[in-house]
């Protein structure tokens, strides 16, 4: 029986690649999405992955959806915390709905997905988690004080619960993309466009596919002495 692998924020962008990646590696794949009905249905329609609408800043949600998996497909054994927003503007203009809507989400939202399912992997004795974090929670950006706090945050949980799973075979790891060519990404200006790729040595965006990749070769059997670690995936453009 293959493993049940978890992805939130799995229908679209960078959660789409990885959701199609790990279902090609033999995994039994669940994508969660928060309101794009028509995005999630043409997915499952193109890859048989079958998706999953909750919001992962809501913990009853999180754990009563997540309950459905499991009833569908069995145990989930690997989860990857991708689910996540922006809500940009100068710390001056921020307001208080901008900043918890991205705490709640990025953050807690790690918090909302995981917990309901670390006490099975505890009992199993396997567990890989990998929180897709950012570049931008590394080192800051104008404008995403929220969004940079909780990318930085999330980096806090994986070691944590890297130390926490260790004995019984749990993983937990970060990857932390720089700009990669999602729609969102390639719906900028071009000169937008040209100036973000100005600033990345290896002269372009990555793709979806190279983070999923990254995915892939965290949550596999093999990966068991990985543990607490992030992966920076920015073509170069900064280095921890």
């Amino acid at each position: 029986m293959s493993r049940v692998a978890l992805v939130t924020g799995g229908s679209r962008g960078i959660g789409a690649a990885i959701s199609k990646e790990l279902k090609e590696k033999g995994y039994s794949v669940a994508a969660t999405y928060a309101g794009n009905d028509d995005a999630a249905a043409a997915f499952t329609a193109e890859t048989g992955i079958k998706t999953y609408k909750w919001n992962v800043a809501d913990y009853d949600s999180s754990k009563a959806g997540i309950a459905q998996v499991e009833a569908d497909l069995g145990p989930v054994e690997i989860v990857v915390a991708n689910a996540g927003i922006t809500r940009d503007a100068p710390f001056h203009k921020m307001t208080p709905e901008q900043w918890h809507e991205v705490v709640d989400t990025n953050l807690t939202g790690v918090f909302n997905t995981v917990h309901p399912i670390w006490p099975g992997m505890r009992e199993r004795k396997f567990g890989r988690i990998v929180v897709i974090s950012s570049i931008n929670g590394q080192k800051g950006q104008f404008a995403q004080v929220n969004y940079a706090a909780t990318k930085a945050g999330d980096l806090g949980i994986v070691k944590s619960l890297a130390q926490e799973g260790a004995r019984a075979n749990i993983t937990a790891n970060a990857i932390c993309p720089g700009y990669i060519g999602t729609d969102m990404v390639m719906a900028v200006p071009e000169k937008v466009r040209e100036s973000i790729i100005a600033q990345i040595p290896a002269g372009r965006l990555g793709e979806p596919e190279e983070i999923a990749r990254a995915v892939a070769f965290l949550v596999a059997d093999d990966a068991g002495f990985i543990n607490g670690s992030t992966i920076s995936a920015n073509g170069a453009q900064f280095f921890v």
